[in-house]
């Protein structure tokens, strides 16, 4: 029987000053705050979806145990991120024997025919990336378990993030590779109208 696949959302506490530091710095740290709010809990929401289970990874440790019911529903399961640097948490995701497909929350344009076309690449490719404008990803997928060592000497944001990715993903056999539709992410002020266009085009 084929494991039912995975989505994984890369989550920050939304707490004030816990996220979107450098968006913070443009637009203030109580509408970053907003901003993240909103971004989760419209990535959680739309998402949502019964041909994958959805999990939300939180940072930090403490959070776990937090209720934030305007932004996710109790009873979406929860998991730790851990420590380490971005790669290392990733390699615990990916460490599961089923599809997984990660994201991050600061890309609400994403939809739910994103994840299907990113499960659905899968079964021909090795590893599907959603290519972020900054010149990171969005999105990626890997049928699990990951190469050890798959994220090592990675430079995380980064112009040249996903680079290295590709690079890494073809070092350890995982040539054929799916592109999504690129995205723009929120990182910082200049990105929120951009995005708002993007949605806008759903």
């Amino acid at each position: 029987m084929t494991p039912r696949p995975v989505l994984v959302v890369f989550v920050k506490a939304p707490v004030i000053g816990g996220a979107k530091t450098r968006l913070a710095k443009g637009i203030g740290k109580v509408q970053a705050w907003r901003r993240h709010r909103a971004m989760t809990a419209t990535v959680l929401r739309r998402l949502q979806d019964p041909r994958w289970e959805t999990v939300i990874t939180l940072s930090p440790d403490r959070a776990l145990d937090r209720r934030f019911p305007n932004v996710w529903p109790d009873d979406l399961p929860r998991a730790l991120q851990g420590g380490g640097d971005l790669g290392a948490r990733q390699a615990r995701v990916f460490a599961h024997r089923a599809p997984v497909c990660v994201i991050g929350s600061d890309a609400p344009q994403i939809t739910r025919d994103d994840i299907a076309a990113a499960f659905s690449g899968l079964k021909r490719n090795d590893a599907v990336i959603g290519p972020a404008e900054d010149g990171g990803y969005w999105l990626l997928a890997l049928n699990g378990p990951a190469p050890d060592m798959l994220f090592d000497g990675m430079r995380w944001s980064h112009e040249e993030t996903r680079s290295d990715l590709l690079r890494q993903l073809s070092l350890h056999g995982l040539e054929r590779v799916k592109r999504l539709r690129p995205l723009r992410d929120v990182d910082e002020a200049s990105d929120l109208e951009v995005v708002k266009g993007q949605s806008s085009k759903m």
